[in-house]
């Protein structure tokens, strides 16, 4: 039997995933400064209600950057422990999810810097990783989540170069979930609890998203400083 260490840790193509991100990063990392996206140091602290998010901007990227967290040892976990009967072609396509959202997760680890919270410790004692169901039905949360929690923070930000890195990210996570909810339900990917009559997404506030993805983490997150919807 393997360790939640082991189960989590990852494997030798993801750290070298890991690596070219960090390194493309910081390829664009000059121009990225030039433009405000380098986001300088805060002191961050822990206190009763958690661990603080921030404030402003950084607090926003800080709550991005929690749910990448979540949503990665998520899919590493999915691929380190497949389910009964997963397909070849679902094991390429939740390890491309797999590499994305490690990719994001390094992404604002690198960006944040010394601002950055620590490492989260995730609780997955609710989801079967066995079972096709169980794993896909809490995909399908993590997704619909993210999307949602980029759409509600969107209004949040200040900085515009903020701003534009979030909407490239929320349209891959808006992939990922069309193809989670086609893997349940066929021809779901665009159904009226993802997409309202307006034609658009939902949006949901850091409130909501974070009271759903605590029933995941044993790390309890204050956003109380984060700005208002």
């Amino acid at each position: 039997m393997k360790t939640e260490n082991e189960l989590l840790a990852l494997p030798p193509e993801v750290d070298e995933v890991k690596s070219v991100s960090r390194r493309r990063f910081f390829q664009l990392s000059g121009g990225l400064a030039g433009a405000g996206l380098l986001v300088a140091s805060c002191h961050k602290s822990s206190s009763n209600n958690g661990i603080n998010l921030g404030s402003g901007d950084i607090g926003v990227l800080n709550y991005a950057y929690a749910l990448e967290q979540l949503e990665a040892a998520f899919y590493i976990q999915v691929i380190n422990t497949q389910y009964t009967g997963i397909t070849t072609d679902e094991v390429a396509l939740l390890t491309d999810i797999r590499d994305h959202e490690v990719a994001h997760r390094e992404f604002f680890k690198a960006a944040l810097g010394t601002s950055a919270i620590q490492a989260l410790t995730v609780n997955f004692a609710s989801i079967n990783f066995n079972d096709r169901t169980s794993v896909l039905t809490t995909a399908k949360t993590f997704e619909d989540l993210g999307v949602s929690a980029y759409n509600g923070a969107g209004r949040l930000i200040v900085s515009p170069d903020y701003l534009t890195v979030a909407g490239k990210i929320v349209s891959v996570e808006a992939r990922h979930a069309a193809y989670i909810r086609d893997l349940l339900y066929y021809n779901s990917f665009a159904d009226t609890t993802a997409v309202g009559t307006n034609g658009l997404d939902v949006e949901n506030s850091p409130t909501y998203v974070l009271n759903a993805a605590s029933a995941f983490l044993s790390s309890k997150l204050d956003a109380s400083h984060l700005p208002n919807m």
